[in-house]
């Protein structure tokens, strides 16, 4: 098959279903794994290059609605009466999911079974674990400081928190994308503070910013030193790389608790 992904949780989905040697171009977000820089480039995931992928002939494309804004891609698609899959995943189960359903789509659906099962065992294990946590750790997520944009209860991230001994101090809200302000931020008190800038690298995050914003004297957080500048790439694309995430910032949380990060993916490893 000629496969386009628009998205870079679409392609990694492809990578754990080892299909990478289908896909004949990418959207210019995707990154991992690092074999795939060669092919050819369709534009940011949020302004795809219909006429390009059009010109292309892919069989499918592989699309997805977890940002705003990527219904015009889907829109663009169906005008143009190009094969594709839609994506939208909030939850961890539903990434599963979606790795079943693309499994069957490509024939790989005994693949797919195995990197589930591998998958949900990962995630009960941390289950077990964070709930041997006595005190869990009051989890602030900023997707974006100006203006504040952070992940609400139906996001992957609100899981997250839970599965690394911890919980997310906007879980109350019930949408998967929460904006607010600082002061409501000040007002909670998180304990840790998560900074996960969408399409902004680490190198290019300060925490001595965070540490400057009016009444920031007053957050456990700051007062601690528990700032962490995550990776975007392991916590704000629903692909099973989250669970790369979930074994960094659980060691960091509860080292104690949970294993020592390793660096390594738990469906690839050895």
């Amino acid at each position: 098959m000629r496969i386009i992904s628009i998205c870079p949780s679409n392609t990694e989905l492809l990578a754990y279903l080892n299909m990478l040697d289908h896909l004949i171009a990418i959207d210019n977000c995707s990154d991992w794994p690092s074999s795939i820089a060669h092919l050819p480039k369709v534009g940011p995931d949020l302004h795809i290059n219909m006429e390009k992928v059009a010109e292309l002939k892919p069989d499918l494309v592989l699309a997805s609605l977890s940002v705003p804004g990527m219904e015009r891609n889907v829109e663009e698609l169906q005008k143009r009466n190009i094969p594709h899959l839609v994506f939208a995943p909030n939850s961890l189960e539903d990434i599963a999911n979606d790795l079943l359903r693309l499994g069957e789509a490509l024939g790989r659906q005994a693949k797919a079974i195995e990197v589930v099962h591998r998958y949900r065992s990962f995630i009960e294990q941390y289950r077990q674990l964070a709930d041997s946590v006595i005190q869990p750790a009051r989890l602030y997520w900023e997707w974006w400081p100006k203006p504040i944009f952070t992940p609400g209860n139906a996001n992957w991230l609100s899981e997250i928190s839970r599965l690394a001994g911890g919980s997310n101090i906007f879980a109350d809200m019930p949408q998967a994308n929460v904006q607010t302000d600082w002061n409501e931020v000040v007002k909670r008190n998180p304990s840790h503070i998560c900074l996960v800038w969408v399409g902004v690298q680490t190198k290019k995050m300060n925490k001595e910013a965070v540490k400057k914003r009016i009444g920031a004297e007053n957050v456990d957080a700051v007062c601690a030193d528990r700032i962490y500048i995550l990776e975007e790439s392991l916590y704000c694309r629903p692909s099973p790389r989250l669970l790369v995430g979930l074994k960094k910032l659980s060691a960091l949380l509860h080292p104690s608790v949970f294993p020592a990060d390793d660096g390594q993916d738990p469906l690839l490893a050895k």
